[in-house]
């Protein structure tokens, strides 16, 4: 029966094959330390910055120059709740701390837990999008009808690229109820 299946497929065919899907394992494995590298040098997905308000120093506004941040605001389906910023849109000086606010509403009678995570776009000017205060930094626990107005406290970097005009800025709240 061996010599069957020696004559149908070679020996070296039968070693590429096992090798196939081990490579595709490890190619896998590798893939989230390849993506965030690849996020650090292009500044891709949009990842925000934390900051401690006392390392702030507002003397150095950069009041020449504006940029216009937008903010947006979404929940995945299966988390029963209505999430907006209650401004859609302001202009900022990079250097300055600004402060805005989302409301977060219930619309279930249960208890219920999300998790909001951030992204910035255009990617560039993510890692200049820094944040003191945010509702994101921590799991939120909403009681059944209950209603939240949640801080965000944020400073956008001198450093920003002069061709920056325009930020946006999105939240996503996902379920992390378990079921």
């Amino acid at each position: 029966m061996s010599n069957v299946f020696k004559k149908i497929i070679p020996r070296s065919q039968m070693i590429k094959i096992c090798l196939v899907p081990v490579f595709m394992f490890g190619f896998g494995f590798a893939m989230v330390p390849l993506y965030d590298v690849l996020c650090d040098i292009t500044g891709l997905n949009g990842k925000t910055g934390r900051v401690e308000a006392s390392m702030i120093d507002e003397s150095d506004v950069d009041r020449s120059r504006t940029i216009e941040v937008r903010f947006l605001a979404n929940t995945t389906a299966g988390l029963p709740w209505s999430f907006e910023p209650l401004v859609t849109k302001m202009d900022v000086h990079p250097g300055q701390l600004y402060e805005a606010i989302y409301r977060v509403r219930s619309t279930t009678d249960r208890e219920t837990k999300g998790q909001a995570i951030p992204s910035v776009s255009p990617g560039i000017a993510a890692q200049h999008f820094n944040k003191t205060v945010c509702f994101c930094f921590n799991d939120q626990n909403l009681a059944g009808f209950e209603t939240r107005d949640m801080p965000l406290k944020f400073i956008i970097s001198n450093g920003i690229s002069d061709k920056v005009e325009q930020i946006t800025l999105s939240y996503t709240f996902f379920s992390l109820d378990k079921g």
